[in-house]
């Protein structure tokens, strides 16, 4: 029986490579704690994200993050009208619990954002086996994801609806502006040490994927939210929003580390010019970039 499986082993190995060396490699970068670390820093950057827009942000944006949260989650009943009490507030702050609100808020925001853009790139240096990039040449990358991540959250909603035309032209609208954003995401996180055709795969799986999943999200997410609140209250709501974004980061960092596994096959290789065909994908997670041909940059 052993024999056999061996046997069974090795010429899965030989027919099916992309496959065998995805799920070594999946072990290698351990993605579900990369995963679960990267939705726990985005639920804490979001919750003082929130208490910002509330106390400092004029009405039209809250109005906007209004309609983004709807869209994205198809919010209905005692979650829609908490949502509305955090952003909209019931009552106008003075200007002093204003300015008190937004400096603390911001500041929060600040750290919290830079936790999790940080998680993001352990995850994409993890996926491709490069070592961990320079303070000093990631630190305004953090910022500029997490900016380029805020404005398409807020304008998901119009894509989506394809700006008033319908589904027709927004779901492809969202699948192209999804893709380019994981592709954008891996780029900039990496510091640029990858070229970009490799990094196409990634952004094609995590894009299509996670449209299909965040399309999906009204169908699912407003009955459990709305339970949770009724039954266990605000912990409730919490620790739903919070299974639900360790789901899409769970989905993420799957398609990104299978993304980077098949760029490294050797026949997709040498159509997208990936650097360092000789690594295996299921070599260290922090391995030496030497291998992939390219160089930490100073």
């Amino acid at each position: 029986m052993t024999s056999r499986l061996k046997d069974l082993r090795s010429r899965a190995e030989t027919r099916f490579p992309v496959i065998t060396h995805l799920l070594s490699h999946l072990i290698s970068v351990n993605v579900l704690d990369s995963a679960t670390r990267l939705a726990a820093q985005t639920f804490l950057t979001a919750v003082p994200l929130l208490f910002v827009v509330a106390s400092i942000a004029p009405q039209a944006v809250r109005d906007q993050l209004v309609n983004s949260v709807h869209d994205a989650f198809g919010l209905s009943g005692s979650a829609d009208a908490e949502l509305n009490k955090a952003v909209q507030g019931s009552g106008k702050p003075s200007d002093e619990l204003r300015q008190t609100t937004g400096v603390v808020g911001g500041l929060m925001v600040l750290i919290s954002a830079t936790a999790c853009s940080r998680a993001m790139q352990r995850l994409c240096e993890r996926a491709w086996s490069l070592p961990k990039a320079g303070a000093r040449v990631a630190a305004w990358r953090w910022i500029a994801w997490l900016a380029a991540w805020l404005v398409m959250f807020a304008i998901q909603g119009s894509l989506r609806n394809g700006f008033g035309l319908g589904l027709w032209l927004g779901v492809p609208l969202l699948l192209i502006a999804d893709t380019c954003i994981w592709w954008w995401t891996q780029h900039l996180l990496l510091a640029a040490r990858l070229p970009w055709l490799p990094l196409l795969p990634g952004a094609l799986l995590t894009g299509t994927a996670l449209s299909i999943l965040t399309s999906s999200a009204p169908l699912y997410v407003p009955r459990v939210l709305n339970h949770s609140l009724e039954k266990y209250g605000s912990l409730g709501a919490v620790f739903t929003l919070l299974s639900w974004l360790i789901t899409l980061c769970v989905v993420a960092a799957l398609c990104i580390t299978a993304g980077a596994v098949v760029a490294r096959e050797p026949w997709m290789a040498r159509r997208l010019g990936t650097p360092g065909p000789s690594v295996p994908p299921h070599g260290d997670a922090h391995g030496d970039t030497a291998a992939l041909g390219g160089t930490a940059p100073k």
